[in-house]
């Protein structure tokens, strides 16, 4: 698959970050702790698809289904989780700890894990896409926290809806 697909995936990946960061971006937090927050998520991004890769080599041995349906199918219901959280108006927003911050960019990133599992039908090298969804996935994080500041949840809820409808575009073109 082309690289520009790589990038939708990885904006599609990060609007759940960014839609929460929103959310704590109200919290007022200091730069520091919203320059940790990003980096950690940016991280989490990297690794996360590649550790699903592994996991998907190892789904792959076991049930012989093409790559592409199981993207498909990743996309799919990663943008079906995604649309119904947007609904979901129960956010807290209370983050502090350095354990606090870990359990937030693991939460945010699970889907980067998924989608991982297919990584190697999306684009050839998996460290470039997994570079690229650190880097989107920052930069969103940064963004929705200095944003959070600024504009009220609605945004984010929003974002979190559009972010979902993408990747559901997305793995319908792949069961193409």
């Amino acid at each position: 698959m082309s690289i520009l697909i790589v990038f939708i995936i990885a904006i599609s990946l990060s609007m759940d970050a960014f839609s929460l960061s929103l959310a704590y971006g109200t919290l007022n937090l200091k730069n520091k702790e919203i320059i940790t927050l990003s980096t950690i998520v940016g991280i989490y991004h990297f690794f996360m698809p590649l550790i699903g890769l592994n996991v998907g080599k190892f789904i792959l041995k076991i049930l012989p289904f093409e790559p592409n349906t199981i993207v498909s199918l990743v996309l799919f219901i990663i943008g079906i989780q995604m649309i119904i959280e947007s609904f979901n108006n129960n956010r807290s927003v209370k983050i502090m700890t350095i354990l606090e911050l870990l359990m937030f960019g693991l939460a945010v990133s699970l889907d980067s894990f998924s989608v991982g599992i297919g990584l190697k039908a999306i684009y050839k090298n998996p460290l470039i896409a997994s570079l690229i969804f650190s880097i989107s996935s920052f930069s969103f994080t940064n963004l929705g926290l200095i944003l959070g500041k600024k504009i009220n949840n609605l945004i984010g809820q929003i974002s979190t809806l559009i972010g979902g409808l993408i990747l559901i575009v997305i793995g319908i073109f792949y069961l193409i």
